[in-house]
């Protein structure tokens, strides 16, 4: 299984309250609904084990049931509008690629 981690603080001045409303209400449901897309989750960064204030402040999970299909779903208009917003709120977010051992 593919799996994409996205590594992202909020832009400044910009209010969690107003990009957590938005990644649960577009965010969460458009791309759980993409055909290439098994599971994605949002997580809201709360401290480092054993300590610490965390590098990021989120981190999404994206699941992937056919990883050749992300792009061809990545170019629907839908997401060409999530992206643009996503863009306005996430401060150079890391996008990495992963595969399970």
């Amino acid at each position: 299984m593919s799996t994409v981690i996205v590594l992202f603080n909020l832009r400044p001045g910009v209010s969690p309250e107003a990009y957590e409303r938005w990644a649960r209400a577009t965010d969460l449901q458009v791309v759980n609904g993409l055909p290439s897309v098994l599971s994605f989750e949002v997580l809201k960064a709360s401290g480092l084990l054993g300590g610490g204030a965390t590098p990021y402040q989120y981190i999404e999970i994206l699941r992937l049931r056919d990883p050749a299909g992300l792009a061809r779903d990545l170019a629907t208009e839908a997401m060409k509008r999530v992206a643009v917003e996503f863009q306005g709120f996430a401060d150079q977010p890391l996008f990495i690629n992963t595969e399970a051992l």
